[in-house]
């Protein structure tokens, strides 16, 4: 029986909702109709052999899949696995072209840099052809780790040893305290999420680019609640949780899979929470903002500029989401909420859709699956900025609004300027907090911009062009600039584009992928 990997995705390194400036997520296409998301599940589920193999599992060689390499007969191999995509070429957003690609060949880096947060497994597991031979070569075997753990294959690049995080704990008669010393200033884009469940802890510490974990098996019964605290600019957090019963321990617990690894952000598996959904609150006529409670024993918060992953289970199939949480509300500052304990996240339901509608049929008590922070934002580029212009399509405007935020609490931040495009005046998303903060404070300044206006608007209209750009986006003498964008992918590109064109240079770019 060949072992199928049970890895989840979206992979770890997704940058599904931002990505490096100037960078475009993948190219769609229109989909011919009956052949949405939904539809691919349905027929996917229907019985047909999509392998054409009658429901074997074969071990593929090189050799043969390279064999496979045309639009009716295409194979390509992503981490290991071999999948038949040729029912899938037309159901594919990208289109045809862009899974031809990796036809017969390994697609993994080319699926890698477009769709990580893609859960291909569930979505094409009736596609299954089988595993790819391995060559096996002689080699020398690594001794066993002490703690009897399989090392983790992705490891981070060699490191000075002194250089590493590292962890070291202490006890009273009631608490027990675990101390990680990051040995460096945690940026403003790291974070620690510590997750307390079942005796189990699951502590992720986020340094840019790298993840350090600390994962164990407690030696004794603990309370469900914990405190964690982090000193950003001295590099040491401290986690407390409450024993159960007095007494000292002899240790601190058993290390599990991952426990005391420093790795790439990318090469760390996500890890999920269930999330309660404690209300619903409307925006506009489509749009809703989700309260989700983190669970007892979870201590995570979201930094400015990073989204999260939502998943659930729909018809059977795994579907993932990627959604960047908001604040409450305009007027609640950010540093009060970092210690908040839910998420906000401005989700538009689409009716055709096939994840909004299912988190608007969920019910007050219900759960959602939610992954930790990701994306590869930071506010590091923003020192010294003098103006900000923000530049938002639709939901595009969501990671907008914490940077908003932001920008108001920087001393330095003169002037924070937002362009919003919709089509309608009733699809602006959180317009009166808008205005209301624009009217309150002159270093703030929003205006809309309607593709489909009604007789009575007199605001902009049309859509993105390069004089709007110009005489929105001023320059001022001895002025520092930087600009955001946020939206679907055509117009993210030719905002992107129009902005290189006006001479603004990479590092004053930054594009979140809608």
């Amino acid at each position: 029986m060949l072992n199928i990997p049970t890895q989840t995705f979206p992979a770890p390194g997704s940058q599904q909702r931002v990505a490096p400036s100037g960078q475009s997520g993948r190219n769609k296409v229109a989909l011919k109709p009956g052949h949405s998301l939904m539809d691919w599940i349905r027929f996917s589920k229907s019985g047909k052999d999509l392998t054409g193999l009658r429901g074997r599992l074969i071990e593929v060689t090189k050799e043969e899949l390279q064999k496979h390499n045309t639009r009716d007969d295409c194979w390509t191999c992503i981490r290991g696995m071999v999948y038949n995509v040729t029912p899938y070429m037309d159901y594919h957003p990208g289109g045809e072209e862009e899974l031809m690609k990796a036809a017969g060949m390994d697609g993994t880096d080319l699926f890698d840099q477009v769709h990580r947060w893609v859960n291909y497994e569930s979505m094409l597991k009736e596609c299954l052809v089988g595993r790819m031979a391995t060559i096996t070569t002689k080699a020398a075997m690594p001794p066993p780790s002490a703690t009897g753990l399989a090392p983790p294959q992705l490891l981070a690049p060699p490191q000075d040893k002194d250089s590493r995080p590292r962890y070291d704990w202490f006890q009273t008669d009631v608490a027990v305290h675990l101390v990680v010393y990051a040995k460096r200033k945690i940026p403003s884009s790291g974070c620690t999420i510590v997750d307390l469940k079942g005796g189990v802890l699951r502590l992720e510490v986020l340094l840019g680019k790298m993840s350090y974990m600390i994962h164990l098996s407690l030696a004794d019964e603990v309370e469900g609640n914990l405190e964690a605290n982090t000193g950003f600019s001295v590099g040491k957090i401290q986690v407390s949780i409450r024993k159960q019963a007095k007494g000292k321990w002899t240790s601190l617990g058993q290390p599990l899979e991952s426990h005391n690894t420093f790795l790439r952000k990318k090469d760390r598996a996500l890890y999920y929470r269930d999330c309660v959904l404690v209300s619903k609150t409307e925006v506009n006529h489509n749009s809703h903002v989700f309260r989700l409670q983190l669970p007892r024993g979870t201590v995570m918060h979201v930094p400015v500029g990073k989204h999260v992953y939502l998943k659930a289970l729909i018809k059977d199939t795994e579907v993932v989401r990627p959604y960047t949480p908001v604040d409450q509300s305009l007027a609640a500052a950010s540093h009060n909420s970092s210690q908040e304990s839910d998420l906000y996240l401005m989700i538009k339901v689409y009716p055709d859709g096939v994840f909004t509608p299912h988190l608007s049929s969920l019910h007050i008590g219900d759960c959602v699956s939610v992954s930790g922070p990701e994306g590869t934002f930071s506010l590091r580029p923003l020192h010294d900025v003098t103006h900000l212009y923000l530049l938002a399509a639709g939901t595009g405007f969501t990671p907008m609004a914490r940077l908003i935020q932001q920008a108001l609490q920087d001393d330095t931040m003169r002037k924070t300027k937002l362009l919003c495009f919709n089509r309608r005046e009733e699809d602006i998303l959180w317009r009166c907090e808008l205005d209301d903060l624009a009217a309150n404070t002159d270093r703030f300044q929003v205006e809309y911009v309607l593709s489909d206006p009604c007789h009575s608007w007199s605001g902009r209209t049309g859509r993105v062009e390069e004089s709007m750009l110009e005489e929105f986006l001023t320059r001022p003498e001895g002025s520092k600039c930087y600009v955001c964008v946020c939206g679907p992918t055509a117009f993210t590109e030719i905002t992107i584009g129009l902005l290189k064109q006006q001479g603004f240079s990479e590092e004053e770019l930054h594009a979140f992928q809608g």
